[in-house]
């Protein structure tokens, strides 16, 4: 197969699975301040900007870089389904902290507050890889980066607002996104 069916093929099936997602597990957004939104509208303008502005700066090892991307995109996705089945029904797209709500720090809880963010991050990280362009990995990663940002901000106020201390222990033992390191 040539690199357009392969990232097409990867494409769709991450795309399904995250309406999916969205469609199965929607919040009731009292506390997302819109960061569903923010995020959603960054991903998408920078995967399409990412994409158009794409063959500018192409990268060196063209099939190298295509297939570390695939790789990446696979490997987030398997990383974001592992936290998502992890917080079970916890897990909402939108910013929702339910009455029963406990504070999970098992799996990849344990070393990482937002491990479906880092999941993402990974996929997002890997297309612009895919792209086999610097200036498509950069705009990608940066809205990315920047949509998660306000999203885990917003995420920890209400997990703060919801477990006070306990939350805030956790967050001295765990990093946010990379273990060990942030």
């Amino acid at each position: 197969m040539n690199h357009e069916t392969v990232l097409s093929l990867v494409s769709a099936v991450w795309v399904s699975l995250e309406l999916v997602v969205g469609i199965l597990l929607r919040g009731s957004a009292r506390q997302d301040r819109r960061s569903y939104t923010v995020l959603r509208m960054l991903l998408l303008a920078g995967t399409v900007a990412g994409s158009v502005l794409g063959p500018n700066a192409r990268m060196p090892f063209p099939d190298a870089m295509f297939r570390l991307g695939i790789a990446l995109m696979l490997i987030g996705m398997l990383i974001r389904a592992t936290a998502i089945i992890t917080l079970r029904r916890f897990f909402t797209v939108q910013v929702t902290i339910q009455e029963s709500h406990e504070l999970v720090d098992r799996g990849l809880y344990r070393f990482i507050r937002h491990p479906s963010y880092t999941g993402a991050l990974v996929s997002f990280v890997g297309l612009g890889f895919a792209f086999g362009s610097w200036v498509s990995l950069a705009v990608i990663t940066l809205a990315a980066l920047i949509g998660f940002g306000y999203r885990i901000r917003v995420e920890e106020a209400a997990l703060v607002q919801h477990f006070g201390d306990r939350y805030r222990q956790y967050a001295v033992r765990t990093k946010r996104l990379i273990p060990g390191v942030y």
